[in-house]
């Protein structure tokens, strides 16, 4: 209730214990944070001190400080005091249940006090937590900097400038140093995780910055883009097998856009299509010479009685001495070895298409049916 006379009464008196917790472990200085009591702070930090840094002690908030709610609640002034008085900004991490990412949880800010205050928007307070020793680099148990936080959230509009603001304090802003290159757990980084989402807002807005415009001659701009991470060279992982592979439909639309788009189709140009040829004229020899096997496979005039009214057996299978005699056994002996081996190479190619690009078993029993059959 903000009432401070009756505060100062139960901390003058002795009845009461200023260091007591609630049902889901937050002291009073938790309270008032939340409700942006700012006076009742005031006087709760000036009794104790120690209370800045006291943490939430419940699983689900585990490790929430008062600055953490100061934060996100934008008070400007209570996060102002809270600095003055000794708030640690970079060893306090809300590690609770409620702050992770889960498909349950409404809200994904990290762990960071900073990267609460970018979540939110609210550009003052990130000033001044940086200018107060905030790390930019910290991650949370992800392995999330800040920036893929800021992928992550709803709002993106709010999220692409505040994106700009956390760069504009990063001082290794070119070369492997640069935060933007700070690969996650999942060695994703930023740009990376905005693909692997579907965020093409912030994939768009990030392009924008990597874009570089060479010379314009009236309506006629040559635009020159940086393709790192977007090209699959020399790449772990291929921004573009991430797109494809995600289960997110939304990715699927950054295929649609500059420059991925042109990469793909002179990629498409260049080695899909020539692979592909290559694969399909394989694919019909081998079908054509399997067939021709078929066709030509050694049989004989059947000699023996009908066993059945049913039995209109004509030809019977010769033997293994009597199927490789004449010349043309011979070459239908080729074409057999064909058919086996280019089997196997097929069922190999398959098999490490599965294994390399984590293809469903489904896909590989379809395509490798030739082999199977055989």
């Amino acid at each position: 209730e903000n009432n401070i006379p009756v505060i100062m009464k139960l901390l003058t008196d002795g009845t009461c214990d200023i260091y007591q917790r609630g049902a889901v472990g937050e002291t009073a200085l938790h309270v008032a944070a939340l409700y942006d009591n700012v006076e009742a702070a005031l006087a709760l930090m000036e009794a104790a001190p120690e209370l800045v840094n006291e943490r939430m002690t419940s699983e689900l908030y585990e490790g929430q400080t008062a600055l953490h709610i100061a934060a996100v609640n934008q008070n400007i002034t209570l996060v102002k005091a809270l600095l003055k008085r000794g708030a640690n900004i970079c060893t306090a991490q809300a590690t609770g249940h409620f702050f992770r990412r889960s498909s349950q949880n409404l809200l994904y800010f990290g762990e960071h006090v900073l990267s609460f205050a970018a979540c939110v928007g609210n550009e003052e307070i990130v000033q001044l937590l940086i200018e107060n020793g905030a790390d930019i680099r910290a991650q949370d148990y992800l392995g999330n900097t800040i920036l893929h936080i800021l992928v992550l959230q709803p709002n993106k509009t709010f999220a692409c400038h505040m994106y700009s603001l956390i760069l504009s304090y990063d001082q290794s802003k070119e070369g492997p140093r640069s935060l933007e290159l700070i690969p996650n757990n999942e060695g994703l980084t930023p740009f990376k995780l905005a693909g692997v989402e579907g965020n093409t807002v912030m994939f768009q807005y990030l392009m924008q910055r990597r874009k570089h415009n060479l010379w314009s001659f009236g309506p006629l701009t040559t635009v020159l883009y940086d393709l790192t991470e977007i090209d699959s060279w020399a790449e772990d992982q291929s921004f573009l097998e991430l797109i494809v592979s995600t289960k997110k439909r939304e990715a699927r639309q950054i295929l649609d856009l500059t420059p991925v788009k042109e990469l793909v189709n002179l990629k498409w140009n260049m080695y899909g299509r020539p692979y592909f040829c290559f694969l399909a004229l394989f694919y019909v020899l081998y079908m054509v010479c399997f067939t021709m096997c078929c066709v030509y496979r050694p049989l004989k005039p059947r000699t023996g009685n009908k066993t059945s009214s049913r039995d209109n057996t004509v030809y019977v299978q010769k033997m293994l001495q009597e199927s490789y005699v004449t010349y043309e056994d011979e070459l239908r002996l080729v074409g057999e070895l064909i058919t086996v081996i280019g089997a196997v190479v097929i069922l190999i190619l398959e098999v490490r298409e599965t294994v390399t690009e984590k293809v469903p078993c489904s896909f590989l029993s379809t395509l490798a049916s030739p082999a199977l059959s055989l």
